[in-house]
């Protein structure tokens, strides 16, 4: 068998993964000859196509990086749960950006090795959302603000349709619940830097934001003034603070690929991962912060959003420019210039993540005043 280096990939055995700023999987078949199974095959014959193949994960960061550990604990736990042990597959770490984060081509470019994939994770953002305006409303009802104090803050990383996507559904979701609540939005150009994340907090804080959603370092070391009430820090001394974060799980991603592999069957060229999949995980509620009945709304709220009878983007609920938003044309195929190729508003709302998996919401909605937009 060929080493990693020297192994020459067909176009079927080379897979490109757009899950991650810059995480790749390379599935090597080891074994020459190997069988197509179907779904019926029995244990042995799934030992057998597990050890024909040799998964290996490219990523532009190490573990340091939260954004880039979460795809690698996935695709560990991937590789175990196929049996695959952990001499099998390989990790290469800190590689220069090898895939684009947002996965935007594949669906155009008309290749079989090249694909596609992400989640649905503003879903999980609405979610976190309604958890922060549950609380809001719970400081207005208690006297500690007045509804048109119901501020939070959003530390976004670049003003790309993702980060626009993710901090518009999260204030939907809030407003879901309080509708007097409002968002600033401050920026810092970096998917990773705790720094300019500390800096964009204090900010927010200093003009009055009162929660926060999660970044993309492991916690914003929040500076000393006065504490926001909802961040979502996880760390030990901001625990007893923090609200519950979305999180992309890329396992059942990385299996559905691993058993195609395996299996001779196809991969998706550009696959969506939902909260129904797995793929869409918010983190458990904090028991000294969230406002009552906070779970039994997000139970309630997760589960129209899974049976559809719930959209994050209801056009209904936020207005731009003071006007609904009836049709909306969204650059889908990304081209050079980012034209708008797509119509995305029909049947009452933004049809988010459905023409490819990648987010291209990037309206600017009433409701939320962006401090800076440099990035």
């Amino acid at each position: 068998m060929k080493s990693f280096n020297e192994h020459t990939f067909s176009r079927r055995q080379f897979v490109k993964l757009g899950g991650g700023s810059a995480v790749a999987l390379v599935l090597a078949g080891c074994a020459s000859g190997g069988s197509s199974t179907g779904s019926d095959s029995s244990a042995s014959d799934s030992s057998s196509s597990a050890t024909s193949i040799k998964p290996g994960f490219i990523t532009l960061h190490d573990e340091n990086s939260t954004y880039d550990l979460n795809f690698i604990n996935a695709a560990k736990e991937a590789c175990q749960e196929q049996d695959i042990s952990e001499d099998t597959y390989m990790l290469k770490t800190n590689v220069p950006q090898f895939c684009h984060s947002t996965g935007t081509k594949a669906h155009t470019e008309g290749l079989d090795n090249y694909h596609n994939a992400f989640a649905s994770i503003y879903e999980g953002r609405y979610l976190a959302g309604v958890a922060a305006g549950m609380k809001l409303n719970e400081m207005i009802d208690s006297g500690k603000i007045t509804a048109d104090q119901a501020k939070m803050g959003y530390v976004g990383a670049y003003t790309y349709a993702e980060v626009i996507s993710g901090y518009t559904s999260f204030y939907l979701g809030a407003k879901s619940v309080c509708p007097s609540v409002t968002m600033e939005v401050t920026f810092t150009g970096s998917w990773y830097d705790e720094t300019a994340e500390k800096e964009g907090a204090t900010k927010l804080i200093n003009d009055g934001a009162s929660s926060f959603p999660s970044t993309q370092t492991p916690w914003v070391p929040l500076p000393p003034v006065k504490m926001p009430a909802f961040p979502t820090s996880p760390t030990t001394e901001a625990r007893r603070m923090h609200a519950p974060t979305p999180r992309f799980n890329w396992v059942p991603y990385y299996k559905f690929a691993i058993r195609a592999v395996m299996d001779g069957s196809t991969i998706d060229t550009d696959w969506t991962g939902t909260l129904s999949t797995g793929s869409v995980e918010l983190t458990d509620l904090n028991s000294y912060v969230a406002a009552d009945g906070t779970q039994d709304k997000l139970d309630e709220v997760n589960s129209k959003l899974e049976d559809g009878s719930l959209h994050v983007f209801d056009t209904s609920t936020f207005t731009v420019k003071g006007a609904k938003l009836d049709s909306y044309k969204a650059d889908v195929d990304t081209d050079a210039n980012y034209t708008p190729d797509t119509e995305v508003v029909s049947d009452g709302y933004f049809h988010e993540s459905e023409y490819r998996s990648a987010p291209y919401f990037d309206v600017q909605i009433d409701g939320i005043e962006l401090l800076d937009t440099a990035f």
